[in-house]
């Protein structure tokens, strides 16, 4: 059985959340026309998703023409640098543009941008304001899989919002966009291929991330990865980066709002294809290390995300393998890196072992040595 520590949510912010309504609203006033007068509520952070960058929600009322007008918000910032981020970096106004790019090229619901603010004089951190979209998502803490509106859904009802969801991810692969288009998302490197690049930039995460405390799972399958890298992938697009149901809001498992794009990058269709799918066996796993409680066995299985995939796009999805265990690393590496961030916290203490902090473990050694594939064909 999991310990229920380890899914409990942790810190995520040191802020004082009154020294940054106050700031919010003194920038705001800066922003709006003379008169305006605008007032802020008070801020609150939402509860379920969201570990990495900061988020806030609040209602900013000011007046426009003559009337007062409200808008329901959300700012996005830089998390502080002594809350132990989860990210080495944090570009807020990559988010700002690639939310842009996607919202006036394709039509999947992303929220409404309202303001960019990329100096960090105002809160002491780049942010950007958005209008807060109607809707909710399937919890990550607890995870769905354990309670919740979408384990108490009716088969055809999940399978409208698998449905849906996957075609959020075609739309956005579909995009029309140049080199040139999409070069901010490019990673850094040396590396011949945009799979290479992001490769070698998980691999430059774990290593920051750690602290010099190595896992030796994960060095073991950064191992396996690149003794696996495949030699003919496939076209490169827009990849969301954090692509799974608990970044979109629903209303009657409809998408209202698709969310949280500061993995966004350039990279092979199936990165976010693989992401969708195995952010789903995770809480599956958890599910299960619960009592053997079953979950949801019939949500996001492989065969059916792609041949949905393939039916909307023409486009076959290649080498789900590699790209569902690249998936079930990259998310180690985040793992790892949240332990010692709860480490810092006082949250939980360091295990002797520190393949622990890697909450999938059992899923990420069955990868590599083969034998998940076996149980998932026989699913």
């Amino acid at each position: 059985m999991a310990d229920p520590d380890e899914v409990t949510r942790p810190q995520t912010s040191t802020r004082d959340l009154a020294t940054v309504h106050d700031h919010l609203l003194a920038w705001l006033a800066g922003r709006l026309p003379e008169g305006a007068a605008p007032e802020v509520s008070e801020l609150k952070a939402p509860s379920g998703n969201g570990m990495s960058s900061e988020t806030l929600l609040f209602d900013a009322t000011w007046t426009e023409d003559g009337e007062r007008r409200t808008e329901r918000c959300v700012v996005r910032m830089r998390p502080a640098m002594d809350a132990k981020p989860v990210f080495p970096t944090y570009d807020l106004d990559k988010q700002y543009r690639v939310m842009t790019l996607v919202g006036e090229r394709c039509d999947i619901p992303v929220p409404a941008l309202l303001w960019n603010e990329p100096d960090e004089g105002p809160l002491g951190a780049p942010f950007f304001v958005m209008r807060r979209a109607e809707g909710s998502a399937p919890p990550d803490v607890m995870p769905y899989t354990l309670d919740g509106w979408l384990l108490a859904a009716e088969p055809e009802q999940r399978r409208r919002l698998q449905e849906k969801s996957v075609a959020i991810i075609a739309a956005i692969h579909e995009i029309d966009v140049t080199p040139q288009d999409i070069a901010f998302l490019q990673h850094q490197g040396s590396g011949e291929s945009a799979m290479r690049r992001h490769l070698d930039d998980l691999k430059a995460f774990y290593e920051w991330g750690i602290e010099g405390q190595r896992v030796p799972l994960l060095d073991r399958a950064f191992t396996w990865l690149e003794d696996n890298f495949p030699t003919d992938l496939g076209p490169d697009v827009i990849s969301w980066g954090d692509a799974r149901v608990g970044n979109i809001l629903y209303v009657d498992f409809e998408p209202t709002a698709v969310l949280d794009w500061e993995m966004a990058a350039v990279g092979p269709r199936e990165l976010d294809i693989a992401w969708m799918i195995f952010i789903h066996s995770f809480f599956q796993d958890i599910a299960h290390r619960y009592g053997g409680l079953p979950g949801l066995p019939d949500f996001m299985r492989t065969q059916d995300v792609c041949a949905q995939y393939e039916k909307l796009t023409g486009y076959a999805p290649r080498h789900m393998r590699y790209f569902e265990t690249y998936a079930a690393v990259r998310h180690g590496v985040v793992m790892a890196r949240i332990a010692h961030r709860q480490w810092h916290f006082g949250e939980r203490e360091q295990p002797a072992d520190l393949d622990e902090t890697v909450l999938h473990r059992t899923l990420v050694e069955a990868m590599i040595d083969g034998s998940y594939w076996e149980r998932a064909d026989a699913s």
